[in-house]
């Protein structure tokens, strides 16, 4: 169960428009230890617990563990949560032979998107987007439980 992706910043909203689905995310962390993640979320009418491991150095790939749970017990343990609860809104865009999915941020990360595309192999091609920006895979600074304690808002130019 490792998990390998590439993350981007996104340079324009036209995804938006070439997006197969959107689904609204709210998430919250149990715990954001640096050598793991637990993660709960509510993504569209289904809940999820996830557990992550520690990322490898260039960030690339780490162990990953996902469990469905019902909507109301991941609401009940987003009460339980770290401070800091992401919300966003998670765009899914096919290009080629990928899915890309893109994450646009609300409450204290607003501003930001990304775009995430999961690989089979770390070094895998794939076709890139228009709207594709600065690649930003493996900086701290980008993940969801990074933005949980330290939101974009807070970012200095």
């Amino acid at each position: 169960m490792v998990e390998i992706e590439r993350k981007f910043l996104v340079t324009s909203k036209v995804f938006k428009e070439e997006a197969f689905q959107q689904t609204k995310i709210v998430q919250g962390f149990l715990n954001t230890h640096k050598e793991r993640t637990v993660r709960v979320r509510v993504k569209g009418e289904k809940g999820f617990l996830t557990v992550k491991g520690k990322s490898t150095n260039d960030g690339l790939s780490r162990f990953e563990w996902e469990k469905e749970i019902t909507k109301p017990d991941a609401e009940a343990l987003l009460k339980l949560c770290e401070e800091g609860i992401i919300d966003k809104m998670r765009y899914e865009v096919n290009v080629e032979k990928h899915v890309f999915e893109v994450d646009e941020f609300f409450g204290d990360n607003k501003g930001l998107i990304i775009a995430e595309v999961e690989l089979n192999k770390e070094n895998e091609e794939f076709v890139k987007p228009k709207w594709l920006g600065e690649e930003v895979t493996g900086q701290i600074d980008y993940y969801n439980s990074h933005l949980s304690k330290y939101p974009f808002k807070e970012w200095k130019e």
